[in-house]
């Protein structure tokens, strides 16, 4: 009988939690779609891209002090609860994701869906009732409703939930709670008529020898990938707040350097970059494209603009693998579909959620090299992630 109390509990709460964060996220999407087709009909926006990152950090710095630290600030409410995460830091983080993306910024868009669906989830924490146990798995739930809801992947979004908090450790105490708000989040999303960007891989090989070893070779690559990523925009980030005392400034000179570098070779690797992504599963690509992006989102990142790194992460691996493949014997589409995954994978450091995301963007066929890539990615990656927050469970190597 508890049990059914516990499943009927958290289904009622899940429900819920998916319509806030699904809604939430079907926001952000349309939002940032406007964004991106108004950037790209008026090529002058750039040009404002300092003056937009000095008006975010100015909003953050007199209406969001509180909520600056994004997603750790999750990661670390879920470690140790003290309090309500304010309500505030979900228009917060939508405004300045959006004027990131409007004016040219190289950000994602998973900080902000975690953040939405985790805030609006943890509303629900007081009328609820919950203990502070409770309190733990319904953050949880949020994080794992806003990533399956953003990108259309719930069973990610589930386990995502579960398995980053800490390196090498999974929560399953909120297995059923994760899951169902994931799930209802997503179908949430569709509702309100979001469709997802498809990514297809016309042909995975049968595994043998070499493409089992070229698949860990470019599970090597991916996984220093991930650590010159996270490596890179931790450095700038401490760098930026090293030497500019206030917040403000610092968006207007990454804005600055983005907007040179952007006039000088072009838009290429400005916002999410989806159409690039697209590219890598359908034709060879320039060799540098991984590393081009890995500065731009670096930079925007490190100097203060607000979004995520998840979908430029995607971005880099993806064509990354495509540059792979003029090296190794696998099919370039299928590169980039592993690059896609393990990239990530490393850099957050949730190699099962990696596998699942490439599973159900890319099909099952695809699941045995990209778990591959995934792992061996996960491992070269070291323990300096994305997430300042993420504790170390057990450590990836004796």
């Amino acid at each position: 009988m508890k049990l059914a109390e516990y499943l009927l509990r958290w289904l009622g709460i899940s429900l819920l939690t998916g319509l806030l964060a699904g809604t939430a996220s079907a926001a952000l999407l349309f939002s940032l779609d406007w964004a991106t087709v108004t950037r790209e009909h008026h090529p002058w926006l750039l040009a404002l891209l300092p003056l937009a990152g000095f008006v975010v950090g100015w909003v953050y710095l007199r209406f969001g002090k509180t909520v600056d630290a994004g997603n750790n600030l999750l990661l670390e409410e879920i470690h140790n609860p003290k309090a309500t995460i304010p309500l505030r830091m979900t228009p917060l983080v939508l405004f300045g994701t959006v004027m990131g993306h409007l004016f040219g910024a190289s950000v994602g868009r998973e900080g902000t869906a975690l953040q939405t669906g985790a805030s609006l989830a943890d509303q629900l924490t007081k009328p609820l009732g919950l203990d502070p146990h409770n309190r733990r798995i319904l953050l949880m739930a949020g994080i794992s409703a806003g990533f399956g809801s953003v990108f259309g992947t719930p069973l990610a979004g589930a386990v995502f939930g579960l398995e980053v908090l800490s390196i090498g450790t999974l929560r399953y105490d909120a297995l059923i709670p994760c899951f169902l708000c994931a799930a209802a989040a997503d179908l949430v999303t569709k509702m309100w008529g979001i469709h997802h960007t498809l990514y297809r891989i016309p042909i995975v090989p049968e595994p043998n020898w070499q493409n089992l070893g070229s698949a860990v070779l470019a599970g090597i690559a991916f996984g220093l990938i991930a650590r010159a990523f996270a490596v890179t925009t931790h450095t700038i980030g401490k760098f930026s707040k090293s030497r500019i005392s206030y917040a403000p400034l610092r968006p207007v000179i990454g804005g600055t350097a983005v907007a040179l570098a952007a006039w000088v070779i072009g838009t290429r690797y400005l916002g999410l970059g989806v159409p690039i992504i697209a590219e890598a599963f359908q034709t060879h690509l320039p060799p540098w494209d991984w590393g081009a992006k890995l500065v731009f989102t670096a930079v925007s990142i490190g100097w203060g603009f607000k979004g995520g790194e998840v979908t430029p992460l995607f971005f880099i691996g993806a064509t990354a693998g495509n540059a792979l493949s003029w090296m190794l014997p696998l099919p370039f589409p299928l590169l980039a579909g592993m690059g896609f995954a393990a990239v990530f994978a490393g850099a957050s450091n949730t190699p099962i959620a990696s596998t699942l995301l490439a599973m159900e963007l890319f099909g099952t066929e695809a699941g045995l090299y990209a778990a591959l890539a995934c792992t061996v990615s996960y491992l070269f990656s070291g323990h300096q992630g994305i997430y300042g927050a993420q504790r170390i469970g057990h450590p990836k190597q004796p």
